[in-house]
């Protein structure tokens, strides 16, 4: 059996409000059209997520808002406040616990850039990857039957993007 993972960075968040505290950050508009254009992007290639692991942070809340527009019929997110800030341990234990087949987790960098090249067996070549820009969306398959399961260096990407090469 295959499980399917869409990891996202949330996308650009606005820096207008120096006071504001950083989990309360929002989307820019720069980052809510590309959000929207991640959903379009997932829907189009038939990646739609039957679960979704969302950071507690607005901006990872509002990602997910823009990007589950695309989609027929999208979960209701788990919201997680784990995910806020968290280090690819904790992302990989909260991953554990995913009950869905096709789970889309949207977190933070630095976090998620490290994850993202400690679970799949081979990094693309893309140097993209590695930095995990604001929006950058992997779709990873893992051939386990349960979450539990999974481990590092045991996905392969399957489809990966990034805003920039869609709008």
């Amino acid at each position: 059996m295959t499980l399917r993972l869409i990891l996202t960075r949330h996308a650009k968040s606005s820096w207008s409000d120096p006071i504001i505290d950083d989990h309360d950050r929002p989307l820019n508009n720069r980052g809510r059209a590309a959000a929207r254009a991640i959903g379009g992007w997932l829907a189009a290639r038939g990646h739609v997520p039957d679960a979704a692991l969302v950071s507690s942070a607005a901006r990872t809340r509002e990602t997910w808002e823009h990007v589950a527009e695309a989609f027929d019929a999208a979960p209701s997110p788990s919201i997680r406040p784990d995910l806020y800030q968290a280090e690819p341990a904790a992302m990989l234990a909260t991953l554990r616990e995913a009950t869905g087949k096709l789970v889309m987790l949207v977190a933070h960098n630095p976090g998620t850039a490290y994850f993202a090249q400690g679970i799949v067996e081979t990094p693309p070549p893309d140097a993209r990857f590695a930095r995990y820009p604001t929006g950058a969306t992997t779709v990873i398959d893992f051939d386990a039957d349960d979450w539990g399961r999974v481990d590092w260096r045991s996905g392969r990407i399957v489809d990966l993007v990034f805003p920039r090469d869609l709008t």
